[in-house]
């Protein structure tokens, strides 16, 4: 009998390494790839609300998180590579911050979720059946909201005296961007205001662009956004400013440039809310089953500095709608 108690005993003292050992094995480090068109430093403030989401749920990058950042640097013939790298890494989610990077993404991968931070229109472009059931591997944010374009108009009218011709800049192989478009127009007519639609695809575009904005005497601008916009935001507010042209963006980037100000869906929020989504298919979620939300979160802000170089005043009852003024 003692004999066989001696034999457990030994028994047990060669196995308890092992347990604690198998306890102690590191569970697995989720991945997260993040693609954008333009710069990363273009889109900081963004970036940071995506950490700031994450933290606040328990992730901390480098600890228990890992991203893998991915910039195109405003080359858009960079992000097909950047996609499929992104997807070599077998990353479990990857978040997109515009739709022309959801679109690559969408094309290199049917099989790993996809978190839209933002998106013009997700079904318009393809990228969901419906914002109730999406279904596939992608969900996330939309930033369509049509009252949008015609609170820009609103307020263009508002600090410019006589308004009739608005020059809208945009790109047009943006997705989403003829619905934004549509949006315009619609506003434009109920406001009676008359637009000058100007394209631009390329960098190269932009001056000729400005250009004919003056030459058209246009009385204000609207600048719709993308990738190729949003890449060169100082070149484009110094554009508007050399035009004379008191000009409205769509986000406030272009303000912290140097821009006159900023109507529409505040990205750093949408960012922050992205976090949610990463959070729910980490925990076993199937994207397909998340809908798709709406911005729920605007600002306006305006820049009386920009104000001052093209000598416009603001009225008052402007300046009190505003969320913030950079003075």
């Amino acid at each position: 009998m003692s004999n066989k108690v001696m034999f457990l005993a030994l028994c047990s003292m060669l196995l308890a390494p092992c347990f604690p050992a198998q306890a102690q094995q590191p569970a697995k480090i989720p991945r997260i790839g993040y693609l954008v068109a333009p710069a990363l430093s273009a889109n900081a403030p963004r970036i940071e609300a995506l950490r700031q989401g994450l933290r606040d749920l328990g992730y901390i990058e480098g600890k228990n998180i890992v991203i893998e950042w991915r910039s195109a640097e405003g080359k858009l013939d960079r992000l097909p590579s950047l996609a499929a790298e992104l997807v070599r890494l077998k990353v479990d989610i990857i978040v997109s911050a515009g739709p022309t990077a959801t679109r690559l993404v969408k094309e290199a991968t049917a099989t790993i979720p996809i978190v839209m931070a933002q998106d013009t229109d997700p079904v318009g472009n393809g990228f969901v059946a419906s914002l109730a059931r999406p279904g596939g591997n992608i969900t996330g944010l939309s930033i369509l909201a049509p009252e949008i374009s015609g609170k820009q108009l609103e307020l263009l009218k508002e600090i410019v005296p006589g308004l009739s011709r608005v020059a809208v800049v945009g790109e047009s192989t943006n997705p989403g961007h003829t619905q934004q478009l549509r949006e315009v127009e619609l506003a434009a007519r109920a406001l009676k205001v008359q637009l000058q639609n100007l394209d631009v695809r390329d960098p190269r575009d932009f001056e000729p662009a400005f250009r004919a904005a003056s030459k058209g005497r246009a009385d204000a601008a609207l600048v719709l956004g993308g990738p190729v916009l949003n890449s060169q935001r100082t070149r484009v507010v110094g554009l508007a400013v050399k035009s004379h042209l008191p000009a409205i963006y769509n986000e406030q980037g272009f303000v912290e440039a140097g821009g006159l100000m900023t109507y529409g869906v505040s990205f750093s929020d949408l960012h922050r809310r992205a976090a949610t989504y990463v959070d729910k298919i980490l925990k076993g979620a199937k994207p397909g089953d998340l809908p798709v939300e709406q911005p729920t979160k605007f600002e306006f802000i305006i820049n009386l500095k920009a104000a001052k170089q093209i000598g416009l005043t603001i009225p008052p009852t402007v300046l009190y709608q505003a969320d913030r003024v950079i003075k």
